[in-house]
């Protein structure tokens, strides 16, 4: 893939010139541009089950629309003005025959961490879908079952870049950083150990009219830390270890506490329930615990974590811990992340129900996904 890696960057920057005179006389592109990155590393073996062998060079290549924001919303200038984007990226692991290639489509944020004249210091989080053109094959050819990572075809993606930025003008910037990416599709299918390969990154963008829009400075309204109490109600779906591998719905029930923090963060406790309809078709199958399915098929745990709030998006992250695990623990790990979002339907400051929401989260233990839950929930 280098070697049409830079021959691309000069052809998207001929199409960019070519139109510059044209988008300088429209102000309302300012801020939007194209940025270009080339990443390279490792697969991560991030579990004992993981058994294909380990590529010695994985690489990427990675195109995102961005858009830096001005604060036209308030939740911007609260953020520091970040930069939203909408990215591609084509990754090649190393060896097609047993992982295949993966092209992933994800909405991103590019958030500052630190603004010093033209250098920068941020973190872009993305997350989205991804298909992968090689999947775990029950065949008697031995190719196929090396892959034990990947279940299905389409998968969730998402993408972490760590990226130091030299602006070099208002037109031109470059990169370099650290990256994480991570596949999986969430137990909808098994096997499903997700791959994860984390790297290095190097790039460049460009703005056409400017990568600096005036922005908009103003006295923001001041948010109460208030507390809230949240009932939220989800479901997932995994496949059953039991004839025909079946996949079977989760349903996921669970009440917390929150109280906002510096008007733009959202800290939160509490407690869930989770039943696998999976885990009772595998007791049934195997004759366990006869009538008693049911009570060895649920789990639950307490839960912290902080949600942070941009506008009406809120992106979760959650640490969790089992009260009580179902007959099929997840590998006696008692400890589970959840990250995900939340898109709210009403945020309002008074009246009864303040705040009512979707939800789409994702469960895992160590970098290893065990229900993607879609839910609705509402606060008081």
């Amino acid at each position: 893939m280098w070697k049409w890696f830079y021959p691309l960057i000069v052809f998207i920057s001929y199409l960019l010139f070519a139109n510059e005179v044209r988008a300088q006389s429209d102000s309302s592109l300012q801020g939007y541009g194209i940025e270009l990155n080339s990443l390279a590393g490792r697969i991560i073996k991030h579990t004992y089950k993981f058994t294909a062998p380990i590529p010695p060079l994985s690489t990427a290549f990675d195109l995102n629309l961005v858009r830096q924001t001005y604060g036209k919303k308030d939740w911007q200038q609260r953020r520091n003005y970040p930069v939203i984007g909408v990215g591609i990226t084509y990754t090649d692991y190393g060896n097609n025959k047993v992982f295949g290639n993966c092209v992933g489509v994800y909405p991103n944020l590019q958030i500052p961490l630190l603004r010093r004249n033209s250098f920068e210091l941020t973190l872009r989080i993305g997350d989205g879908l991804a298909y992968v053109t090689r999947k775990y094959r029950a065949s008697s050819s031995p190719i196929d079952t090396l892959n034990n990572a990947i279940g299905s075809n389409v998968n969730d993606f998402a993408i972490f870049m760590l990226d130091f930025r030299y602006h070099i003008n208002r037109h031109w910037q470059t990169q370099f950083g650290a990256s994480f990416t991570h596949i999986s599709d969430a137990a909808y299918h098994q096997p499903n150990l997700g791959v994860n390969m984390a790297g290095v990154h190097l790039g460049i963008e460009y703005f056409p009219i400017s990568y600096n829009p005036k922005r908009i400075v103003k006295e923001l309204p001041k948010l109460k830390n208030r507390w809230l109490t949240e009932i939220r109600a989800g479901i997932a779906y995994n496949e059953a270890n039991a004839p025909g591998n079946p996949e079977l719905p989760i349903y996921v029930v669970a009440a917390s506490v929150s109280k906002r923090w510096i008007g733009k963060n959202k800290f939160f406790t509490g407690v869930d329930y989770v039943y696998h309809e999976s885990t009772y078709a595998f007791l049934k199958y195997c004759g366990f615990y006869k009538g008693h399915e049911v009570a060895n098929a649920w789990d639950g745990t307490v839960f912290a974590g902080n949600e942070f709030l941009l506008g009406p998006v809120g992106l979760v992250t959650q640490l969790s811990y089992y009260y009580r695990e179902t007959y099929l623990n997840f590998d006696h790990n008692p400890l589970a992340e959840k990250i995900g979002i939340k898109y709210y339907l009403v945020n309002r400051e008074k009246g009864f129900a303040k705040e009512v929401f979707l939800s789409a989260l994702l469960n895992s233990h160590a970098l290893v996904a065990e229900y993607a839950e879609f839910g609705t929930g509402v606060s008081f």
